[in-house]
């Protein structure tokens, strides 16, 4: 990360000071590095470039050119600092750390050696202990600028049993140019630094309760109330923060610690270049994984819940506990990993069309895309979760609600997708709606009824098994398929125009799966684009039923599957489109554009 972080102490004496700071300094690998390069060497070919972007060099000087060093430093003078401003004795080196895998070296020391930055630091010091603190004195604050950087700062105190009010006053700070880039590692900072603080004020906290026991400060203080202040403590009025702690290796593991923030909160975050807008299936993704989250924050939460989460994955799934996939992880594409696959499962949209049959995954499809609930009932979890795996493909994120296998019926408003044990016993209204039609189809039977369709997955008798076509059909030869649909839905039937492209997709064989799996996306992106005028049209504008009619006939939609499938699938709308659609229509500029 491109940053300083630092840390300052209100010195009663002098003022807010900083104690100790460390910065990034990149820099391309020496010629030769690796090949045992002496220390002269490389210091001769570090021209780096300092922690926000100011141009820098860094040297470790040695004990005896700490008067000549001194003198150079943009750094307040020897006399004006005591014993609780100053953390590296007189001609101390620093502290530096380098990273291997990025050629980047992590350099501690009192204060920046570049003037600027120097400078920077010192103003953000000054603000982070006068004016800029949150109330109570203590916690994290957020200031700053375009010219002089944003500071991320977290105040705290210091016990001491020899200052006023027996505490002292510091504060951690980060300091990047990237506004965005801070305010987005708040969370992970603010967790990070207030684990530093707690280990400071604990040794602390361990020092000052010693001290107290062995000479009550307060007492001794109301005996001498008279007295002055600064007279009564025989100038001890400033304590280094070694001393407070009883931690001689205080500042080696505090450049440890901020070196380690410094590189954690770099990798944390990486950039992602998007191309245009993002999909509707984007947005779905990104509002149910915020869901998932607080979801898991609420589990942490409550010990209760845990432990019954902690139950709720099972040895052998239940159709209840899986329920639960509909919202959470099956939804994001990650119910497949809940349980190992075996070979005897559907591979792609074109496999499993060549497996049912042409006219039977025609109606499959169908119920797919108008949004009807399918159910595949059988033994093979496996089979029915691929099978699901494959047809989800063929609808928009927001479209899709799967239980991937229960043990009791569920209904069609919780799950237009549902996997059912063999021995679950569908409700008549489902079964009996509709006039029944059986046909014969090389290997599946093929029965019609309404509102759904239920795949009966058995194991095939010898005298139906299937030819074999291919080799991955091969495993699934086992198995006869009977499908039970709703209605009169004939094989021929015109049906919807994204139906009839999707089918002339998978029966082209110059397109390989891959190049099948980007039509749909580009199918699915096109047909989404007319659902948003759709809603827009109707839901937001309000337009009469004559100006819809018009709107679909231009649109290529017009048809009665095709105005099934747009409402359907407006259904599959993100929350962030619709907010953004109504909060553009509520806004005075809208409105009065619009008359």
């Amino acid at each position: 990360m491109n940053a300083i972080v630092a840390l300052c102490h209100f010195c009663e004496l002098h003022g807010p000071r900083t104690l100790f700071c460390t910065e990034v300094l990149h820099s391309p690998l020496p010629q030769g590095a690796g090949n045992g390069d002496s220390p002269g060497q490389g210091e001769q070919a570090e021209e780096e470039e300092g922690g926000i972007q100011m141009n820098s060099r860094i040297r470790s000087h040695s004990p005896a050119e700490g008067a000549s060093a001194e003198s150079s430093s943009p750094g307040p003078k020897k006399s004006d600092m005591c014993e609780g401003c100053r953390s590296l004795a007189a001609g101390h080196p620093g502290y530096i750390s380098h990273d291997k895998e990025t050629s980047i070296k992590y350099v501690s020391h009192q204060h920046p050696n570049h003037p600027q930055l120097f400078s920077i630091v010192r103003q953000a010091c000054v603000r982070s202990l006068s004016c800029e603190v949150c109330p109570g004195r203590e916690g994290p604050i957020f200031f700053g600028d375009e010219q002089h950087g944003f500071v991320f700062s977290h105040t705290f105190f210091i016990k001491d049993s020899l200052a006023r009010g027996f505490q002292r006053w510091y504060s951690i700070i980060a300091i990047m140019m990237d506004r965005i880039y801070l305010i987005n590692s708040w969370p992970f900072l603010l967790e990070k630094i207030r684990g530093i603080i707690d280990e400071l004020q604990g040794k602390a906290l361990k020092v000052f309760e010693a001290e107290q026991y062995g000479c009550p400060q307060r007492a001794q203080r109301m005996n001498t109330a008279f007295t002055p202040f600064l007279h009564q403590r025989n100038g001890n009025a400033a304590r280094s923060l070694t001393s407070l702690t009883s931690d001689e290796n205080l500042w080696a593991c505090l450049h440890t610690s901020f070196a380690w923030l410094l590189k954690a909160c770099g990798s944390r975050l990486t950039e992602k270049l998007l191309e245009g807008a993002p999909t509707e299936d984007t947005l779905v993704q990104m509002e149910k994984l915020a869901d998932l989250e607080e979801e898991s924050e609420g589990w942490d939460n409550s010990e209760g819940e845990e432990e019954e989460r902690a139950h709720s994955v099972p040895a052998v799934t239940d159709g209840r506990e899986l329920a639960k996939c509909q919202t959470t992880p099956s939804l994001l594409s990650d119910c497949g990993s809940w349980l190992p696959r075996k070979l005897s499962v559907f591979k792609s949209l074109r496999h499993m069309r060549q497996v049912l049959g042409a006219p039977s995954f025609r109606i499959l499809a169908w119920h797919v895309l108008m949004g009807n609930q399918v159910i595949w009932r059988g033994q093979d979890m496996d089979l029915v979760q691929s099978a699901f795996d494959v047809l989800r493909t063929m609808l928009p994120v927001g479209c899709v609600r799967i239980i991937p296998y229960s043990n009791q019926y569920e209904e069609a408003y919780r799950c237009n997708f549902l996997g059912l044990s063999p021995h679950v016993q569908i409700p008549s209204y489902i079964q009996s709606s509709g006039t029944f039609c059986h046909y014969l189809l090389f290997h599946p039977f093929l029965i019609q009824t309404e509102f759904a369709v239920i795949v009966e997955v058995h194991t095939a008798t010898c005298s139906s098994v299937y030819p074999v076509t291919c080799d991955e059909d091969q495993s699934l030869s086992k198995y006869e398929f009977v499908v039970t649909s709703g209605g009169p839905i004939a094989t021929d039937r015109v049906g919807p125009t994204i139906l009839n492209k999707i089918e002339a997709a998978l029966t082209n064989q110059n397109l390989s799966v891959d190049v099948v799996d980007q039509c749909l996306v580009c199918l699915k992106e096109e047909w989404m684009n007319k659902v948003k005028v759709l809603f827009k049209f109707t839901k937001v504008d309000s337009r009469p039923k004559e100006d819809t009619q018009k709107l679909l006939s231009i649109l290529g939609a017009a048809e009665e599957d095709n105005v099934k499938l747009l409402k359907f699938w407006m259904t599959g709308l993100s929350k962030t489109y619709k907010s953004h659609l109504m909060s553009t229509v509520r806004s005075p500029t809208s409105s009065e554009s619009r008359n």
